[in-house]
């Protein structure tokens, strides 16, 4: 198990001014209603990630910056809700206005290298103000851009490409699909391999809902006080598992016992965390893993 500790590394960043891309063909202008799943209050948030890439010998006089600008255009195509904005109908109830206004597009020049930052592009990655700028209104997500993204090239010729997405509009996976597109466009594809299919219907809660199962772990507990985690002083530091750590927590379990990777990480981070607050043996608690 590695524990990485952030960087101290200062740097700046010279971006270009902010830019929309629009699809590179015309998209069909219309409405899609979310399903009730993704129109969750839980899911009103956006989520940001970077992808680091170093240089590739076999990439030399492309400009990062200039093949993903066009490449996303030609995703746009096939993707192009990601284009549009959200707004809100009745009972609050969100809307993906398909408008082609564009998602946002920023360009950026860093005065160091990746080798500079050592072992600490990792997250919880310290440098994001720098790496994925911030509009003001990016922040408020009816009416804004549902996708973002800021391509930094460095010095040593790699880039790293960070985005920010709208998680009513998708998950991880779907931006990967996304993302897998655009490589798919840069290497001369005129469609994607796996076309997107937007069936949110599929998701919507029955009318009258019909709930047959009772899930204890979202009850209200009238008895808690407050948080039995203090917020004040966390401090973050990424964990990493590799195959060494795994097979030593499995050789503690029984022998007449099986379980999968993400069994053992979870009991093992529930009873460090658990021991860690020191919590009473008739303590109720919550465990909530985000998973696809």
């Amino acid at each position: 198990m590695a524990l990485l500790q952030p960087t101290s590394l200062v740097f700046t960043v010279e971006r270009q001014e902010p830019e929309l891309i629009v699809p590179a063909k015309p998209a069909p202008h219309e409405c899609k209603l979310l399903s009730d799943t993704d129109d969750q209050v839980g899911h009103r948030f956006q989520i940001r990630g970077l992808h680091i890439y170093r240089k590739n010998a076999s990439m030399q006089g492309k400009d990062p910056v200039r093949v993903i600008r066009e490449t996303v255009a030609e995703t746009l195509v096939f993707y192009y809700p990601f284009a549009g904005r959200l707004k809100e109908g009745p009972n609050r109830k969100l809307i993906v206005d398909c408008s082609g206004k564009g998602v946002l597009f920023i360009e950026g020049d860093a005065d160091v290298t990746l080798e500079d930052f050592g072992d600490s592009l990792h997250p919880p990655f310290p440098c994001f103000k720098e790496l994925l700028y911030e509009l003001p209104a990016s922040t408020d997500l009816p009416n804004s851009p549902l996708l973002q993204i800021q391509v930094t090239r460095f010095k040593c010729g790699g880039f790293i490409f960070a985005h920010r997405f709208n998680h009513t509009m998708s998950d991880a996976v779907g931006l990967i699909q996304f993302m897998s597109t655009m490589g798919e466009m840069a290497r001369g594809a005129v469609a994607p391999s796996i076309p997107p299919v937007w069936e949110r219907h599929l998701l919507n809660a029955r009318d009258s809902p019909l709930v047959k199962c009772a899930h204890l772990e979202y009850d209200h507990d009238k008895a808690a006080t407050g948080t039995i985690m203090p917020t004040d002083n966390l401090v973050h530091r990424s964990f990493f598992f590799g195959p060494t750590q795994i097979s030593a927590l499995k050789r503690s379990i029984p022998d007449n016992l099986r379980c999968s990777t993400f069994d053992i990480l979870t009991a093992c981070i529930g009873r460090c965390r658990t021991k860690a607050l020191d919590l009473g043996p008739d303590e109720d608690v919550r465990f909530i893993c985000i998973v696809n």
